[in-house]
This record gives structure tokens, sequence and C-alpha cells, in this order.
């Protein structure tokens, strides 16, 4: 008889888990609480206009690919990605940088605009080539016990880690201008983090979009999990949409299944864990049977930031950029403020994404869809949200007017939906509204983040931001490729394979 595995949450770790577990022949079943997959991998639709809810960047792709070889299939069969060349423009008070992965262009960009520091871009790509060969080995590893940290390729790694720089320390060993500087940390956010303190191992970051680049799958990012779906039925398994999970079924620390919002008990050999780790852990599981990840000492870890979100339906298209980052004019004080005092910034930086002018499917012909984010403190703040979010729609799109060429955005509006904080909390069971989950600071890494085979329930696994290596999706596609692998060991099945990084030209 097959073994069964549950998965609780369609979003792509759990998805990508469910795949390559399905293509083992496992009977598989998937339970999402909403009416679609993806969680905030999710396509929004506002009207005629289609979203990303979350991820807008997709890097990495070989790791996609890889996957999708795993599960016997072709990522292109199911998803159509175009990389983006330039990648994005950044916008300071003064300057502006197109960013390429084109080497040579950069280099000279660099050296035209920052006198001279070209040549610090040149040491930053090989030093980081270097450091992402050797840490690779680390993010593709379970990391649940002191003997996988003994690991000669992991013990070679840790060097790279950095431990007493962070990543603002990093990059000022290569940029001696500070624009240069945030234009290679501002990755960090992709952690919830502050450049200033995110450990300076994730000078990778940056260096993996510059050395391996940016695509944007038509459709938008969400048809990565909606692939990955696609991919889970056909072999077998079967994803019930709507049908959120209650609780786990414990019995003496171990896991036999969940029940189910309607009140049914559905029972599995192993379960794999998708949902936000600590919504999951405050919610899923009843009080008193955590120590470790007990409510308590959860609500005393750290966590990233959170994000305001506007999704804008225009009746009109912008020749711009797909991607545009505007910086604040002092962007550590932002940072700060985002991060540590926890206030509403009276300058904030701001994402812009304009995907209409690369992907005709987003919109009806002469429309575009604007999706707009800005980084803003987690729940743990005290910012009322219903009372501030109208007047912080107000300055960002004042913001976006005045440093950007994104003119009378106001005048264009046709369909609109905000995402705050609170909604983050409330309507996508994000814990504390931190989307980018824990915190990436060394003390919640590696052996020291919830381990990918659950250390404290047995027959349970997680996959997703929460645990290792991390959040980000290449990341997090790694995390139910390190679960998977736990899987099969324990079940004598062979583990899917990791590949060395693919070759790059241009530089060595």
């Amino acid at each position: 008889m097959k073994e069964r595995m549950i998965v609780i949450g369609a979003g792509p770790g759990g998805l990508a888990a469910a795949m390559l577990l399905a293509s083992k022949g496992y009977k598989v079943d998937v339970y999402e609480k909403q009416d679609r997959v993806g969680g905030r991998n999710a396509e929004l639709r506002l009207g005629d206009f289609k979203f990303d809810t979350g991820p807008t960047f997709l890097s990495m792709i070989h790791i996609v690919e890889e996957l999708f070889e795993a599960s016997g299939r072709q990522l292109k069969d199911y998803m159509e990605a175009i990389e983006l060349d330039p990648m994005y423009e950044l916008r300071f008070e003064d300057q502006n940088l197109i960013m390429t992965r084109n080497y040579e262009q950069m280099r000279k960009q660099i050296d035209e605009n920052f006198k001279g520091d070209g040549e610090g871009y040149v040491r930053f790509m090989k030093d980081n080539a270097k450091k992402l060969e050797a840490l690779t080995p680390l993010l593709q590893s379970r990391m649940d016990k002191l003997i996988h940290m003994m690991q000669p390729n992991v013990i070679k790694a840790l060097p790279q880690l950095e431990v007493n720089k962070t990543l603002y320390d990093v990059l000022s060993r290569y940029f001696k201008d500070e624009r240069l500087k945030m234009a290679f940390a501002f990755q960090s956010k992709y952690l919830g983090m502050s450049p200033w303190e995110c450990p300076g191992a994730f000078s990778i970051l940056s260096y993996m979009e510059h050395a391996y680049g940016i695509f944007h799958p038509i459709g938008g990012v969400n048809q990565l999990s909606q692939a990955m779906a696609k991919v889970v039925e056909e072999l077998g398994g079967t994803i019930h949409l709507g049908q959120g999970v209650k609780k786990l079924v414990i019995e003496n620390r171990s896991v036999k299944g969940v029940e189910l919002e309607d009140g049914s008990v559905e029972l599995a050999d192993e379960v794999v864990i998708n949902g936000d780790f600590a919504h999951v852990m405050t919610h899923l599981v009843e009080p008193g049977i955590l120590k470790k990840y007990s409510p308590q000492k959860l609500e005393k870890k750290k966590y990233s930031c959170s994000t305001f979100m506007m999704y804008l339906g225009l009746d009109k298209k912008y020749d711009l950029s797909h991607h545009t980052i505007i910086f604040s004019k002092d962007y550590k004080k932002n940072v700060e403020e985002i991060t540590n005092t926890r206030m509403l910034s009276a300058d904030p930086s701001i994402y812009v994404q304009n995907a209409s002018v690369t992907d005709p499917t987003l919109a009806p012909e002469g429309k575009s869809t604007l999706y707009i984010l800005a980084p803003v403190p987690n729940n743990f703040s005290d910012i009322g949200w219903e009372q501030e979010k109208g007047a912080f729609r107000e300055l960002v799109l004042d913001i976006i007017e005045e440093k950007s060429e994104f003119k009378g955005i106001r005048d264009h509006i046709v369909e609109e939906q905000l995402l705050t904080p609170f909604d983050w909390e409330h309507d996508y069971s994000v814990y504390k509204g931190a989307t980018f989950n824990l915190g990436h600071q060394l003390s919640q890494m590696m052996i020291f983040r919830p381990h990918n085979k659950f250390e404290e329930l047995d027959h349970c696994w997680l996959v997703g931001g929460g645990t290792h290596p991390g959040s980000g999706l290449p990341t997090i596609l790694e995390s139910a490729r390190i679960t998977a692998n736990g899987i099969f060991e324990q079940y004598g099945k062979a583990p899917v394979p990791t590949s060395p990084l693919p070759v790059l030209e241009g530089f060595s």
C-alpha cells in the first residue's frame, strides 16, 4: 500500500515538495484553505487585471528546472519565462542606475557614474562567485543536527558566512559611494532585514541576480505555483482547494494527520507543513505540546519587516522599466524606522512593478497593471492600519509621481486593492504580518532555524521560508528538495539530485 503524504498549504514550497513526492509514487494530498494555489505566490485578479500577490522576481531559474526534471517534466512545457535585461532601474535623489546582467556594460556604467568603482564591481563579482560556490552545498543540505554542520563541504563554507561582518560591511570593501552600496544591498529586503544587520553572507543575493539574471514568467511569477500544481495532479496527487486545516492530529508528540476545518480527519504517514511557521505553531498545534517553539517563545523570536501593497489596474500604459526601485533620501533612517523604531516613515523606499511593459496578458489592450510595494514595520508595531492606510497610500503615490516618470497615476486608476500588514496577518495567516518570515540573523539560521524534519514532532516536516535555508523563492524551493530528500531517505528511496551551479560566461 502506498504511503500517504499530506501537505498543508499550496504555496511554492508545498507544491514543490508535493511534486517531488508524487513523482516517487506516494499518495499525495495538498490541503489549501484559499480557493487558488500559490499562497503568497498566488494570482490576484481585479476585474480584467491580473497581478502577482507577492514575489515578482524569479531568479536562479535553474533550480526550478532541476525540480521539474526530477519530477520527469520540462519547465518550458508549463511556463514561458522571459529574461529581463535591463533587470531593474534604481532611482536615487540625484542619480539613476539601470542594472543589467551584461558584465561589461555594468562595469562601464559604474565607472562613469561612480568615479572608478567599476573595479570594485569586478572584485565583487569574482569574490561572490567563489562565495556562492562554497555556500551552495550548505544551502542544499539538511541542517537538523550538529553532525550536519560537521560535513567537510559545510566546514569549508563556514568562513564565507562572514559571521562578524554585516552586508553593509562586506559591500564597503568593494564600493566607496553609498548609493552604489545600496544598489547591491537592497536585496536584504528579500529577507525583510536591514543591510546594517543582515549577515555578510547575503552579498550572494545581489550577485545571484547579476550572475544568473531575473526572469518574468508570462502571466506572472504566480505561474510557477500553477505549473507545479498541474504537475502534482498529472502525477496522481490531489490538491484540495478551499479546504483549510484546523489542527494537527497529534498523539504522543507524533503527527498522525490533520483535522480539517469541516471537522473531518485525514490520516497520513508524513505531514509536510507549508504554512507560515509561527502561525501554524500557534494556531494548528494545541497549547502545551510545543516547548522550544511555544507561543511565548515564538513571540520572542526576531521577525522580518512587513509590506504595504497597492495593486492598481490602469486605463493607460507607461513605457517605463519593468521593475523600478525608488530609494528614500535617507535610506538608513528609513530602514531603522522599519526594523527598529517600528514607525511609519515619512519618506519610504518604494518598489514599482510595471509588468505590462513586458507581458500583454496581464491587462486588456491599452491598459496596464501597477504593483507597488513599500516595506513597513511588522505588527509588533502599534500602527493602526485602518486609520493610517489612506494617508500612507497618498504619500506613496506622491513620492512615485515626484521621483519617477510614473506621472498622473491617480487619474488612470480603474481597479485598486490595498494590502496592509494587518491584512497579511488576518487574510493570509502570516504571523504578525512579517511577510518574509523569521529573521535571518545568524542566531536563526541553519541549525538554529526550525529544522526541515521538525524537531518537536515526529512525522512532521517543514518547507517554506520559516525553515532552512530561509525565505526567498530559490531558497524556499531548496527547502522542498531538502525535505523531500529527508522523506526519501527515511523510506529507502533515491534522493533528488542537486547540480553544481551553471557555468557562467563573461567573467571568471
